[in-house]
């Protein structure tokens, strides 16, 4: 997990200042790992990441190459708040057997086990491709992206938003998505015959359908327009297949 940094929040009003930004519920940190995003005001994706409460601190877990803009931005919001932004030498590990003590359990699916907070980076060597796309978990950086929505990307299915906290950046199109609209696109767990390279366009009937994402065996994570796919979708030489939910 050396792909990962954590940044730590101190000062008085670091709850009620995060509370007002991101996705969840800042005040689940009491009760453990908190899984939440950054949101643009038009609504779209910026940043994931897990909050875990240290004393009075609040740790921020991040993507490495999310770190740098995330803290910057966590600044322009800070205003005359008293809040400190600071990157730590904190590194994560994660498992997915028996918990060590301290460990937290990642609130996005039992599957995905735990993370912990300390000196060294570790893993079990868990297959975490294949957890992912047997539960249709995005990743940073592969299926969320700039031009990502977060009730598309599943946050609700995974814990990941929280619409009775209040206001954040973002929220007003987050609950217009939710409360006004059936989503017309979004991921899905399809399966593949063959393979293709991580952002390969789906077509069927000669039509964009949507692109392929992380493969583990013969399934994979992909982002669909739901009224277009189905079966005999193709992406590349891979054929693709997807049953419709009723």
């Amino acid at each position: 997990m050396s792909n990962r940094r954590i940044l730590r929040l101190s000062g008085d009003d670091t709850r009620d200042f995060l509370q007002g930004l991101i996705t969840n519920d800042v005040t689940k940190v009491d009760q453990g790992l908190v899984y939440a995003a950054m949101l643009t005001p038009q609504g779209k994706y910026l940043a994931d990441f897990f909050v875990a409460a240290e004393g009075d601190d609040l740790l921020v877990d991040v993507d490495e190459s999310l770190a740098a803009s995330l803290a910057k931005r966590l600044t322009m919001y800070r205003l005359r708040a008293k809040v400190t932004i600071e990157e730590t030498d904190l590194a994560v590990r994660r498992g997915t057997g028996p918990a060590p003590e301290g460990a937290l359990a990642d609130p996005r699916h039992p599957d995905l086990g735990w993370r912990m907070y300390g000196t060294q980076p570790g893993d079990d060597g868990s297959d975490w491709n294949a957890i992912r796309v047997a539960h249709c978990i995005p990743e940073t950086g592969i299926e969320l992206g700039p031009d990502s929505y977060i009730l598309e990307a599943g946050f609700e299915r995974l814990n990941g938003v929280d619409f009775r906290k209040g206001c954040y950046v973002g929220q007003e199109v987050t609950a217009r998505m939710k409360h006004k609209t059936t989503l017309r696109k979004g991921l899905a767990t399809v399966t593949v015959e063959g393979e293709a390279p991580i952002g390969t366009e789906i077509r069927r009937a000669d039509k964009p359908v949507g692109t392929l994402f992380t493969q583990a065996g013969d399934q994979a994570i992909a982002y669909l327009r739901f009224d277009r796919a189905g079966a005999d979708m193709c992406a590349q030489n891979a054929r693709i297949d997807w049953q419709v939910k009723t």
